[in-house]
């Protein structure tokens, strides 16, 4: 599954299941994610990318950049 920055998702699995979160990066094995509430940009979540869900929404670099343009962006999405 192919992932790239400022992707949103949805959690399926783990203590974040049901919540949209942001893309921040990505490796061969894990995704990194965060939604500047309870995983902030600096200690992203690492997650097994079969525990997320794609919902096809993306939002821009700039929304990424502080914790507090996440949260607005996210709560806009949903």
């Amino acid at each position: 599954m192919e992932f790239c920055k400022g992707e949103l998702v949805v959690c399926t699995a783990g203590r974040e299941k049901e919540r949209l979160m942001c893309v921040l990066a990505f490796d061969e094995k894990y995704v990194y994610l965060c939604d500047g509430k309870e995983r902030k940009l600096a200690s992203p979540k690492r997650k097994n990318p079969k525990h997320v869900k794609k919902t096809g929404e993306q939002i821009s670099d700039i929304m990424c950049s502080t914790d507090r343009a996440l949260r607005k962006a996210l709560s806009k999405e949903v």
